[in-house]
Formats: C-alpha cells, sequence, structure tokens
C-alpha cells in the first residue's frame, strides 16, 4: 500500500510541540479515572468497614489516618480539584472561548497551579493541627 503524496499525514505526538493544554488534557483524563478507582475503593471500603463492625471500622481508621491514608487524601483532593478546574475549562471552550494561544496556555497553566494551591490552603492547616495534637 502506498502512502498518497496528496494527502496529509494523520497527526501524532511527534509532529505537536508539546504544552500545557496537552499536559492538562492528559491529567483531565488520569484523574478522572484515579477519582473513579481510588476514590470509589475507598469509599467501598468505608462503607464496608462500618457496616461489619467495631472492629473492621477501626482497621479502616487507622489506615486512613495513617501517613499513607493522609497521602491518599491529600492526592484526591489534588485530583478532584485537577479535574474540576479542567473541566471548568473545558466548560470555556465548549462556548467558543479561550482558544487564542495565549489564553488557552494561560488557561491550562492556572489549571494546574490552582489545583496545587487549593489543594495546599486545605491541607496545610489539617497537617498543623495534626501535627500540634501530636506533641
Amino acid at each position: 500500500m502506498s502512502r498518497n503524496p496528496g494527502r496529509p499525514l494523520s497527526p501524532h505526538l511527534t509532529i505537536w510541540k508539546w504544552g500545557p493544554h496537552m499536559a492538562v488534557s492528559i491529567l483531565h483524563r488520569a484523574t478522572g479515572v484515579g477519582l473513579a478507582i481510588v476514590a470509589g475503593l475507598a469509599f467501598v471500603w468505608w462503607l464496608v468497614a462500618a457496616a461489619s463492625g467495631p472492629d473492621a471500622y477501626a482497621t479502616f481508621y487507622k489506615v486512613a489516618t495513617s501517613w499513607f491514608g493522609y497521602l491518599v487524601a491529600i492526592g484526591l483532593t489534588w485530583s478532584f480539584f485537577q479535574h474540576l478546574f479542567s473541566g471548568l475549562r473545558h466548560f470555556v471552550l465548549d462556548i467558543g472561548a479561550g482558544y487564542e494561544l495565549k489564553i488557552n496556555k494561560t488557561g491550562s497553566i492556572a489549571t494546574m497551579v490552582g489545583s496545587v494551591l487549593v489543594t495546599l490552603l486545605i491541607w496545610v492547616p489539617i497537617l498543623l493541627s495534626l501535627s500540634k495534637g501530636a506533641h
């Protein structure tokens, strides 16, 4: 099968210059999958533990309040806000605005920076209060 030189090549990653809009698009999909799987499993575990009695709930609580549990919770919080802000960005694009290169790049970067900042705004006070309570 020979290629018709009159037809353009199908675009692929080697043609496109990597930009923040591509990273936000990939993060949107990854955070959606992560929220569905990790948060879904954690929620089901919490429900099963609550329904199974004090011992099962104590095990869940011990894991949820361990360093690993907090790490997962922080990751889920960031994933939620990254997905939310990216969804809002897509909403703006869906109404036909924000396609100019500079605005698109700025919006993409704002999505990533905003999700980190909001996650920090939520978790820094929580972690500080936990560290004060541990002493």
